[in-house]
């Protein structure tokens, strides 16, 4: 991958602050705008994925209502007392 210019303005006393903070942790001002460049693409990718995945996840719910295959509100009560049972046998120390 080759290297590009990348050029913009900023305020003369933010730049002049941000060369000061960056020379603090031994790092240029380039380096760090680099850093960032490269988080900001990732939490991106990361927002795009996650945001793919939760549709997956949508559409396979709508589907599985669609096709009629849900769980009643009776039967996922009744494993989450199962649940809360198991652990309060756990919390007790009365598991064998």
């Amino acid at each position: 991958m080759s290297d590009a210019t990348f050029t913009f303005r900023v305020d003369g006393t933010l730049k002049h602050q941000f060369t000061q903070a960056a020379k603090l942790r031994d790092r240029s001002g380039a380096q760090l705008l680099r850093d960032f460049m490269r988080d900001f693409v990732r939490q991106q990718q990361e927002a795009e994925e996650h945001g793919a995945w939760f549709r997956r996840e949508v559409r396979a719910g709508i589907n599985t209502a669609n096709a009629h295959e849900l769980i009643s509100a009776e039967d996922v009560e009744a494993e989450a007392a199962r649940w809360r049972a198991e652990t309060q046998r756990k919390l007790s120390g009365s598991e064998s």
